[in-house]
């Protein structure tokens, strides 16, 4: 049980995910008590048991699919009658993912700022904040949110080898130059997510000048658009900071939780957009 314990904080400490099956009920002769769990490291090693032979085995592919998809499942599985087990008895486990509160990179703190800081707070996000104007990058205007007062293409070049599977990057500043940078910066480095705030013409002329740049300093074949989510946020019609703020975090949440949707107002999929970047690579 402390294996167990110890390996779920250090999932939880590392940001990663994982998958936790928890024996809730039994019933006959069963090879593991109520209580029994089996983590699955983000690594995919194991710790712990639910009983080994065929049930573990299913539930190891139960929790394979709950790490990927972030669903839970309450399973049931008669030994005898559905795994062909000697045991003969019943297991009921509750399956669930497990992962580190996954941080959100808040660049910029102007009006479409402080309404999605309190909501991506409010679906658990830890919240950072990145601007060096004080007046904006106050406490008052984000309460239980980290603030930094730094220049934000500064902050991200310090910080940026070490992003990863646990963050997600939001770009909101008040000036296009800033935005193209820290984007720039953003598409070289492995983040869940990169967001940007601005219409599709804007994203359209962004990225062909970053692809444009970075052909140029073979420093990237082609821009890993897979993660940039520009415009950001799912199309419900959104008008006002309070409205966008909304628009955002819902995209968050859905991709987080692996849920599909169609609604992304994303650009990057878009035929005119894929053909002036293969443009600007074939030069």
């Amino acid at each position: 049980m402390w294996e167990v314990a110890e390996a779920l904080l250090e999932v939880l400490a590392s940001g990663g995910r994982g998958a936790l099956a928890t024996v809730v009920r039994t019933s006959g002769s069963v090879p593991q008590p109520a209580g029994a769990r089996l983590l699955l490291r983000a690594d995919d090693t194991l710790v712990g048991t639910v009983g080994g032979g065929a049930i573990e085995h299913a539930v190891l592919e139960a929790l394979r699919d709950a790490r990927q998809t972030g669903r839970s499942q309450l399973m049931s599985r008669d030994l005898g009658y559905d795994l062909g087990m000697c045991c003969g008895g019943r297991m009921e486990i509750f399956i669930e993912p497990v992962e580190g509160a996954p941080r959100l990179w808040l660049f910029g703190a102007g009006h479409v700022a402080v309404p999605t800081a309190a909501l991506a707070r409010a679906a658990g996000f830890q919240v950072t904040v990145i601007d060096d104007r004080e007046a904006l990058n106050s406490e008052d205007r984000f309460p239980s949110c980290q603030r930094e007062l730094d220049d934000p293409p500064t902050f991200l070049r310090a910080r940026a080898a070490g992003l990863g599977a646990r963050d997600w990057l939001l770009i909101v500043t008040h000036d296009h130059r800033l935005d193209e940078e820290l984007l720039e910066l953003a598409v070289q480095q492995r983040p869940r997510f990169i967001g940007l705030v601005g219409s599709q013409r804007k994203t359209f002329r962004l990225l062909q000048r970053i692809g444009a740049r970075l052909h140029a300093a073979a420093s990237a074949a082609e821009l890993a658009l897979d993660r940039v989510y520009a415009p950001v946020g799912l199309d419900i019609g959104a008008i006002g900071p309070q409205e966008i703020a909304i628009s955002i975090v819902a995209e968050l949440v859905a991709l987080r939780r692996g849920h599909a949707t169609d609604r992304h107002l994303r650009a990057v999929d878009d035929v005119r957009l894929q053909r002036l970047l293969r443009a600007e690579r074939s030069g």
